[in-house]
């Protein structure tokens, strides 16, 4: 049935629970492939509890899809089009949180093309009620379209990337088994681990999320700019435009202008951009 828009922007929750510890921290920095060299003592902050450090765009799990429940789309044609963070503190490495979660806008961009949903989620910590961070998603509903919706324009701008070479440049590769790891951390769409499920979303095999090449992204940024401190890390935008597949090597590259570092992804194997537009803005 098609999207019916007054509803599903009435998608809304608030006050909604969500703790995690040590454990779920270390699961998702090894979900981006954190400590493949187990003599690096850095990258052992962010895998080991000792002096535990927390990659910044963990941020985005918060709460995910908390408003999509009853929005009517087809979850097997839906991929992941943005996501923004913007931190308010320092992620800490455990905590108790309580969300509020939304929906911002709804975009028809024809039945052939779907529909783009827009939701932010904002997040503070339960005993003193500090905000923590604030994630705004994108998703494109590819079998959605043709509601009858307004086209646009989007909420949100997007970033351009300097016309001129990149200053840094990071290579990092995936696992063949690196999507099975990561979706531990909360994303347990079938799209990442059932080949017959990805073949009818249109895959020729699962794919990793989205937000695992995000993260990606974000780990190469806190590596070769930020010397492994997170707490640099103060917003970390990007604009997903394909899929990545388990075992390829995503390149990403970094124009660092003051406090704003411009970044974009692409895959060493197929030359494909994976991530582009990438803004990360840091803490100085």
């Amino acid at each position: 049935m098609p999207i019916n828009y007054e509803q599903i922007m009435q998608g809304k929750a608030s006050d909604i629970p969500y703790s995690y510890g040590d454990r779920e921290t270390m699961l998702y920095n090894l979900g981006l492939g954190m400590s493949h060299d187990q003599l690096n003592t850095q990258e052992l902050h962010y895998s080991f509890e000792n002096d535990l450090k927390t990659i910044p765009t963990m941020a985005a799990l918060f709460g995910g899809g908390v408003v999509m429940g009853n929005s009517g789309i087809n979850f097997v044609m839906v991929v992941h089009g943005e996501q923004r963070i913007k931190l308010h503190q320092p992620l800490p490495y455990e905590a108790d949180l309580l969300i509020d979660s939304r929906i911002i806008e709804v975009l028809d961009k024809g039945a052939d093309k779907g529909a783009v949903i827009y939701s932010e989620t904002k997040t503070r910590l339960k005993d003193t009620g500090e905000p923590v961070s604030t994630a705004v998603s994108t998703i494109f509903a590819r079998g959605d379209g043709g509601f009858g919706g307004s086209a646009g324009p989007a909420p949100v701008e997007t970033h351009a990337i300097p016309d001129r070479a990149p200053d840094e440049t990071c290579e990092l590769s995936t696992r063949d088994d690196q999507a099975l790891i990561y979706r531990l951390s909360g994303d347990r769409n079938p799209l990442h681990a059932d080949p017959a499920f990805a073949k009818a979303a249109g895959f020729p095999k699962p794919i990793l999320h989205g937000l695992c090449t995000y993260g990606v992204a974000c780990r190469a940024v806190l590596q070769t700019v930020c010397d492994y401190d997170h707490t640099k890390i103060g917003s970390f935008d990007a604009r997903f435009s394909s899929p990545v597949f388990p075992g390829e090597t995503i390149i990403t590259d970094m124009w660092v202008d003051g406090d704003v570092v411009s970044y974009r992804c692409r895959l060493k194997e197929r030359d494909v951009v994976v991530i582009n537009n990438g803004r990360c803005e840091l803490n100085t």
